[in-house]
């Protein structure tokens, strides 16, 4: 049903609402995860199903979400109106957004890494230029 439904039983439960937002760059805390769950939970079973997710956008078109509510975020985040794209447009474009996140994610740590690395070789440079001119001023002396 979703990519982020790991336990595969068809909702979305509290972890993988946590993994889900912090992917999409917008974490929350543990009470803020459960009020998010909790504003669209209509079988109150501490879960969100595929139709209870849906909620939220159709929620947000409506301006029925708090400014500084966790879902409105995950609206803001998502951009998508259900209403005219319907349910799979919807699912498939949530799913873009975050594999899109993902894959740049990815890419600034390369790219952090790849900087790491610069500054090691340039240390080590260093070492070995000092290790030199200790050799050579011993040589000359």
């Amino acid at each position: 049903m979703f990519r982020f439904d790991t336990g595969k039983d068809g909702f979305i439960d509290l972890m993988e609402l946590k993994i889900l937002m912090e992917k999409l760059g917008a974490p929350q805390t543990h009470l803020g995860l459960k009020n998010m769950i909790k504003e669209v939970d209509e079988d109150f079973d501490g879960k969100l199903s595929f139709r209870e997710f849906l909620l939220i956008f159709r929620r947000a078109a409506a301006g029925e979400l708090q400014e500084e509510s966790g879902l409105m975020a995950l609206a803001r985040l998502s951009e998508i109106n259900v209403s005219t794209e319907g349910v799979m447009g919807a699912k498939d474009f949530f799913e873009a957004k975050v594999q899109a996140l993902s894959q740049s994610s990815k890419f600034e740590a390369e790219i952090r890494e790849e900087k790491e690395e610069r500054k090691k070789q340039e240390v080590e440079k260093k070492e070995r230029q000092a290790a030199f001119k200790q050799l050579q001023s011993a040589f000359y002396s």
